[in-house]
């Protein structure tokens, strides 16, 4: 009787397996959406008949195979490969600073009283500005320069982390810190060891939300003050009607975002292996 009832408890904490047939219905149904998707785009690029409006998705599919090893524009331009290790590079500087700082900050917002009373009003106003309204000021101040990048990602990714590790650690049972406390544990390592730890997931699920705004802010960034990267590309392309190329960028910007974000929804599984993502 006792092993015949520990067995579902079991199954039901590790949760379904990673190549259960609802995980595969889940990929396949993902993957019929997108194709969906690319059937009605065809067909409405089709029915407009003007590349430059529309182009179909072939078309957009053979320039992005194109400009992968050819640069745009021909003369000082870069390939679309050059130009996402750009703004690669940037998004993984600003995002990684501002996740730091917002740790930091959101931890000792939910650890000292008086902290939390001086950033509180601060982060209130900062997080609904879009980062997009700094840039003006940020080439004033540093220049179109890498510098200008990384700190507008850094404003926009620092509230929304602080926020989330705030939110996080606030959630994490009291039950949990005053057991910490009972066995010996300063408030110090309580932070660190427990109270941290529990908050991961709700801290990691911040981060993606984060990762979204700051390829926003990156892009909007990269067509007005850059001489390089995925948002240069697409506003050179427009400037000269070249709508694959448009497309392509587009693409190429959303295949990045997916990945970053499936990185993110990884450490997240395995922070939390009973979060179904």
């Amino acid at each position: 009787m006792t092993a015949t009832t520990e067995a579902p408890a079991a199954t039901a904490v590790a949760g379904p397996a990673h190549g259960s047939p609802r995980s595969w219905r889940r990929v396949g149904t993902g993957a019929g959406a997108i194709a969906l998707a690319l059937a009605v785009w065809e067909v409405a690029a089709l029915v407009i008949g003007d590349s430059v409006t529309l182009p179909t998705v072939t078309e957009t599919a053979r320039t992005l195979a194109e400009y992968l090893g050819k640069p745009y524009p021909e003369v000082q331009g870069r390939t679309l490969v050059a130009d996402a290790l750009i703004s690669t590079g940037r998004i993984l500087a600003g995002f990684l600073l501002g996740t730091a700082a917002g740790l930091a900050l959101g931890a000792s917002m939910a650890g000292i009283r008086v902290v939390r009373e001086l950033a509180d009003p601060l982060i209130a106003i900062m997080r609904p500005l879009p980062p997009i309204a700094f840039i003006p000021l940020l080439v004033v101040w540093f220049g179109i320069g890498e510098t200008s990048k990384i700190a507008l990602i850094f404003f926009g990714v620092l509230p929304i982390v602080t926020v989330a590790t705030l939110g996080a650690l606030d959630a994490v049972p009291p039950d949990l810190l005053n057991a910490s406390r009972s066995l010996g544990a300063s408030p110090l390592r309580t932070m660190l060891h427990v109270r941290l730890r529990a908050a991961v997931p709700g801290v990691i699920t911040g981060m993606r939300i984060a990762m979204g705004g700051a390829w926003t802010a990156i892009i909007a960034a990269e067509m007005i003050a850059a001489t390089g990267g995925v948002g240069y590309l697409i506003l050179q392309a427009g400037n000269y009607l070249q709508t694959p190329l448009i497309f392509s960028g587009i693409a190429e910007i959303a295949v990045l975002g997916f990945a970053f974000d499936g990185l993110l929804r990884l450490l997240l599984r395995l922070a939390d292996p009973t979060v179904r993502r």
